[in-house]
């Protein structure tokens, strides 16, 4: 982060098939070695699954159940005279989709058996209806925000 010149944003490019943002940052970020392809092929065919399942068009399931992991709080550590403290801030909306999309894929990954896009599919259902580790992640990190909420004056 340059201290002079302000940061541009990068054009991000929607995806293919349903021409959005935030798939394609999904897409992303659950790629590895860079098979672009392979990540495409586990989400489109995830979000298959849930339009069976549901009957219903994916890309709102998708939405509802980032919107359901997207934390409000976080922690962050601040020294303050040889103590370090946990301080709650607030999380900037980029962040916290980011976040959301971290959580959802490490959980993912983390379930057993079945394929990736399986996985994925019922990750997002339980997302989308308030349940599963992604939606207990963010309860989380939102508890010890105000557990914390003492420290809130060494915000900076």
């Amino acid at each position: 982060m340059p201290r002079r010149k302000n940061v541009e944003k990068k054009v991000r490019v929607p995806d293919a098939k349903y021409n959005n943002l935030t798939l394609a940052e999904l897409i992303n970020k659950i790629m590895y070695c860079g098979k672009k392809s392979t990540a495409e092929t586990i989400i489109y065919n995830a979000l298959n699954i849930i339009q069976e399942k549901e009957k219903n068009d994916p890309i709102l399931t998708l939405e509802q159940a980032l919107k359901n992991s997207t934390p409000l709080l976080e922690v962050k550590a601040r020294r303050v005279g040889g103590a370090t403290y946990q301080v709650p801030v607030e999380v900037d909306a980029d962040r916290g989709r980011s976040l959301a999309i971290r959580w959802l894929i490490k959980s993912t990954r983390s379930r057993s058996g079945r394929t990736m896009a399986e996985k994925f599919a019922s990750e997002l259902l339980d997302a989308s209806k308030g349940q599963g580790s992604t939606v207990k992640k963010r309860e989380d990190t939102h508890k010890m925000a105000e557990a914390n909420r003492a420290f809130a004056h060494y915000r900076w």
